[in-house]
This record gives structure tokens, sequence and C-alpha cells, in this order.
């Protein structure tokens, strides 16, 4: 159920429902608590009588009370007192005490004179009846503004709670929508880097190129594969991994070396899909091979115990990153994977980037350890 706001968005409203053998069993152990006051007040002064009459007045009145909940109900439903509607709407409510003291009014007459001769008590005397009208109908009416302003107050606050679980749903659905864009830009950026590399080398050398193409056609298998996952298994990565350096060493040989080091007992350890390979690449590039002539790239996956994380170190032995760089803008593969750790992870990761004992640009992840299905 949704209403318009002023702003003209629809806003969530909560349903008052509630089971109503809950609402008579509150308004049954109400009326054997104070039949238990009245009847114990009786006895306390001195007095002695049978426990019958009190029983009856106050289940009877509890009873009506009970079901003249949900007429109660059903008027805040309809006629809310919100602000703008107050003074329009208070005539039906002045109305709907009217209306509910002479219902309870009947009904405890009635059922009354119904249960006391059927309890051996003789005919039931309620007074003169316009009079026991007027008498009630002042505490039928705190018992009717009891009821509505309680009924009021749960609206509010379900409505507060309706309106929060409604944006947290809207912004996960955002985050959600951002990291599948973060995904989208991340696998069309190593794609056309591959690309680019096999076109690089198909002149020079048929044969590499040639190898080349069948890496990457299984990173195209590998990204169409987990093209709408948030996380898969460590080993999986790795394998998109191993095809994406298949291609670098194809181009740069012995010129290029990359370590993978990975503790056992990791395989089913859950990762973003592209996390390893961007890093990797941005790794070989900061490393400068192509201008030095050679470089050397190692990555570190291990765990941490306490807290239980993932760990991923990946370092190069290139000039390193300038005092002033800001590593995360600028650059689509590592900005992207910092802003898909965010959306995935918030809080519960850290990415660090400094000086590695290699010498050059150094990129510590650490992430909650999950596992996967096998």
């Amino acid at each position: 159920m949704h209403t318009l706001n002023r702003s003209g968005t629809r806003e969530p409203q909560p349903d008052l429902a509630v089971p109503w053998r809950v609402w008579l069993l509150a308004w049954t152990c109400g009326g054997l608590l104070l039949f238990t006051y009245h009847h114990l007040a009786v006895l306390a002064a001195g007095g002695k009588g049978s426990p019958l009459p009190p029983l009856i007045n106050e289940m009877t009145s509890a009873l009506g009370s009970g079901l003249g909940f949900f007429a109660v109900r059903l008027l805040v439903r309809r006629w809310r007192l919100d602000r703008g509607y107050l003074l329009r709407r208070l005539p039906a409510y002045l109305i709907g005490i009217a209306c509910y003291s002479t219902v309870q009014t009947s009904w405890r007459w009635a059922a009354r004179a119904v249960l006391y001769p059927a309890a051996g008590l003789g005919d039931y005397d309620y007074g003169r009846m316009p009079l026991r009208f007027l008498m009630e109908l002042p505490a039928d009416a705190i018992v009717f503004m009891i009821m509505a302003a309680a009924l009021h107050a749960w609206r509010h606050v379900a409505a507060a709670r309706a309106r929060e679980l409604h944006t947290l749903r809207l912004q996960r659905s955002l985050a959600d929508a951002n990291l599948r864009n973060l995904q989208l830009q991340l696998q069309p950026h190593f794609l056309f880097n591959a690309l680019n590399t096999v076109s690089a080398t198909m002149y020079r050398d048929v044969a590499q190129a040639d190898t080349m193409i069948s890496r990457l056609a299984d990173l195209l298998r590998a990204s169409l594969r987990t093209a709408r996952s948030d996380c898969v298994p460590l080993a999986e990565e790795l394998v998109t991994l191993d095809d994406y350096l298949a291609i670098m060493r194809a181009r740069f040989e012995e010129r290029l070396q990359v370590t993978v080091t990975v503790q056992p007992g990791l395989d089913r350890a859950l990762v973003p899909p592209f996390l390893l390979q961007p890093l990797v690449e941005n790794a070989i590039g900061h490393g400068g091979v192509e201008v030095r002539g050679t470089g050397r790239v190692q990555v570190v996956v291990g765990r941490d115990e306490r807290p239980s994380t993932l760990s991923i170190v990946i370092e190069d032995d290139g000039p390193g990153l300038a005092q002033a760089t800001a590593p995360l803008r600028g650059g689509v593969g590592l900005g992207a994977t910092a802003e898909r750790l965010r959306l995935l992870y918030g809080d519960a990761h850290t990415l660090a980037i400094d000086r590695g004992a290699l010498g050059g640009c150094r990129v510590t992840i650490r992430l909650p350890l999950a596992e996967g299905a096998p």
C-alpha cells in the first residue's frame, strides 16, 4: 500500500492489520485483571460477595471494547488525522465516539441481561438507560481516544520503518546497478587492451598472435560467464588471470616475470570477478616493462586468521607512484575496482596503495573471507 506524499513520490504505508486472536486475548487479560482488582477491593474492605457479578461485568466490558477496537481501527485507516486533515476529519471522530459509546453501553446491558439470570444472579439492573448512556460516554470516549491514539502512533512508527526499508531497497538497487555498470566498464577495458596487444604482435610473430587469440577467446568466455555474478571462486579468478598472463607472456616473453603465490585451501574463497586482472594489468603498466625492457610482478594471496580475511597483495618493481599522484582517479581498472569493493563490502574491506618490497607500487586488498560451493 502506497500514498503520494507532497513531493509527488509514492510513499509506502503500513497495514494496521493485527491478528484478531491477539487483540481478543489482550482484552480478555485486561478484563481478568480488572475483575481481580475490583473483587479484591471488596474483600480488602471487609466485604463479602460472589465473584460472579464483577467477573461478568468486567469481561463483558472487555469483550465489547475488544470488538470495538476493530471498528476504531477501520475509522483510523479510513480517516487518518494527518497534518492538514485534523479539523476536517475531527467531526468523524466525534461521531465515532458517540456511536462507539452507544454500542458499548447497549452491548453491556444486553450481555449482562442474558448472563446474570443464566448464572443464577437474577435480573440485571443497569439503571435508567438514557442517563446510563450519558454516564458511560466519558469513560467510553477515553477508551476510544486511547485506542485511536495508539493506532496513529503505531501507524507513524510502522510508516517510518517502512520508509527506512524502502530507502534501503532503493539504495541496494542503485548499488547493484552501479556494480553492474562498473563490471561492464572493466570487461571492455581489458578486452580492448588485449586486442591491442594481439594487434601489436600479429605482424611480427603469427604463432604468438595465434596463441594470444586462443587465450583471448578464453577470457571472453570467462567475461560472459561471470557477467551477472557478484562473486566467483578464487580458483576461477586465477584461471582468468592465467589466460591474461599467457597473452602478456607471449608478447613480452622473458622480459616479463610474473609470480603468483596462493596459500593452500583458498580455492573456494569468493572474490569479485575480474578483481586480479586489472590490478595485474596496472602493475605491468606501472612497472614500465616496455620502457625499461624488463619487469617483475608479484601476486600473493593468503589468509589472515584474526579476523578471518582474504589478503591479496600485488606489487611491481617499477618506479612507483609519484607522491602527488591519486592512483584511484583517472584509470578505469583500479578506480572501478575500488568502487566495486566499496559497493560489495562497504567498511568490511580495505584497499591500500604504497611502495612495496620490490621498490615499485604495491596494492594490498583485504576482504571478508567467505567460501562458495566447490
